[in-house]
């Protein structure tokens, strides 16, 4: 969860007056989860946020599922996925089920309207780039390595830095959130918990827009995209406090943990949601017991599709996986390490891997867009004769 935090000015108390120097009031506009009972944040605008000149349906959102049903251990080669103009309507899917749908973008251009995701949380992973996330809620840099969370409904756009970007987005229908695990009644996350609130990056400035015209903002929601055009500046916002904002923690950030043995994935996990959970592979240190075997055993994902993106270096149980890499294990199959492998991983010290991993508790549908860049002979190689 993200802690309090609060930027410009605010009334000593909520739902009060408090009026403009022309004597106008703020308007107040409350913004949270689950109706009156989640999470929130109030902020205060010059303008009300519902003065809007106009109102259209641009495009409906179709993800067409693989018609290839067959069940088999697969690999994309996800990191060919062709530069495209637009970080929030140019993405390229890739898998998806009810609780959510994972996507790929290497966006070339800034967008130049807002963009708002009324329909789930997004979960981004900076796998390359660097840039400014510009919000409500204020300014937000990010680089490489950083999950980027933004809540629904949070008015926003990316500001690219000089290079290439790329990022792998998760679309969530329940609320992103740190483990339930790590935290303490009140919220707070715990000694055990392998990153705290000082790793968590909140908005930093809050620069104020007070401008008329015309102001697209593009809206998805109902699997489809609107364009909603304000008649003022979105970012007109003097002032805000509270729980419900765009926040960033950095997968170099997460502290691992290490046994004498082996230690299960639960141990990487960093986020969850409903119906899945999300973790990451850092450098550490391996196993140290004497004869700890470092390469992860064989296992069959009962009630459990499993999601690996290759962010960086070689994962020490596969082979033929390159940069940008995703491989998807689906329930009903085992899977482990590559041949070789687990011989190979003894008597190692460390690993330099980068990864993140998704776990879902529904089954997963592979999107036709991504088939182009299948490793259609992935199932086939754990044969050491292949």
């Amino acid at each position: 969860m993200p802690i309090y935090h609060r930027l410009g000015k605010i009334p000593a108390k909520r739902h009060t007056v408090f009026r403009q120097k022309n004597g106008n009031f703020y308007a107040e506009h409350l913004m949270g989860n689950k109706g009156f009972g989640g999470i929130s944040a109030l902020l205060y605008h010059i303008r009300p946020p519902v003065t809007v000149r106009q109102v259209r349906c641009l495009r409906e959102i179709h993800w067409v599922p693989d018609v290839d049903k067959t069940l088999r251990l697969r690999h994309f080669f996800a990191g060919r996925v062709e530069p495209a103009a637009s970080m929030s309507m140019d993405r390229t899917p890739l898998l998806f089920n009810e609780d959510v749908a994972l996507s790929l973008v290497c966006p070339t251009n800034s967008d130049d309207f807002f963009y708002r995701n009324s329909q789930g949380d997004e979960l981004i992973f900076v796998s390359d780039g660097h840039g400014v996330l510009e919000s409500i809620f204020g300014t937000l840099a990010y680089r490489q390595g950083d999950y980027i969370v933004i809540p629904r409904g949070i008015i926003h756009r990316f500001v690219l830095g000089a290079g290439n970007s790329r990022f792998l987005i998760m679309e969530s229908r329940g609320y992103i959130r740190t483990p339930a695990q790590y935290r303490n009644e009140h919220g707070q996350l715990m000694e055990d918990s392998p990153f705290c609130e000082r790793d968590i990056r909140r908005p930093e400035k809050l620069p104020l827009y007070n401008e008329k015209g015309a102001f697209p903002i593009r809206v998805k929601q109902r699997n489809a995209i609107h364009e909603i055009v304000l008649d003022h500046h979105p970012f007109d916002v003097v002032g805000w406090d509270g729980y419900y904002y765009p926040w960033i923690f950095s997968i170099h950030d997460f502290e691992p943990r290490v046994g004498r043995v082996h230690l299960p994935p639960p141990v990487h996990q960093t986020f969850e949601s409903d119906g899945f959970v999300v973790c990451s592979f850092v450098p550490r240190l391996f196993d140290f017991h004497p004869q700890a075997v470092p390469a992860p055993y064989n296992h069959t994902n009962v009630m459990s599709d499993e999601v690996l993106y290759y962010a960086k270096g070689n994962f020490m149980s596969r082979k033929g996986i390159e940069y940008g890499s995703v491989t998807f294990h689906p329930d009903g199959l085992p899977h482990g390490p590559h041949p070789g492998r687990t011989e190979a991983s003894i008597g190692q010290t460390r690993t330099d891997e980068l990864a993140v991993m998704v776990d879902t508790f529904r089954p997963l549908q592979v999107a036709r867009d991504i088939l182009p860049f299948e490793d259609e002979k992935y199932h086939l190689s754990w044969l050491e004769d292949k």
